[in-house]
């Protein structure tokens, strides 16, 4: 498994579900679609998402810090 960090390539907004994707050995469109559905269940998916966007370094400032 690698480490948590939103990728600079291959991403559409802020790069959350590429980051879980490339985690979770799964492709990022398929992220997409389980994030899209996960949406029509009541809940906090979008606040989730953007704490994630928070908390989630960047790929570049990750290899930064190693």
């Amino acid at each position: 498994m690698t480490a948590l960090a939103r990728p600079t390539n291959g991403r559409m907004i802020g790069g959350v579900c590429a980051a879980l994707a490339r985690r979770f050995g799964t492709s990022a469109t398929t992220m997409r679609v389980i994030f899209v559905l996960s949406c029509l269940l009541p809940g906090p998916q979008f606040l989730l998402y953007l704490a994630l966007w928070i908390l989630f370094p960047s790929e570049d400032k990750a290899r930064a810090a190693w």
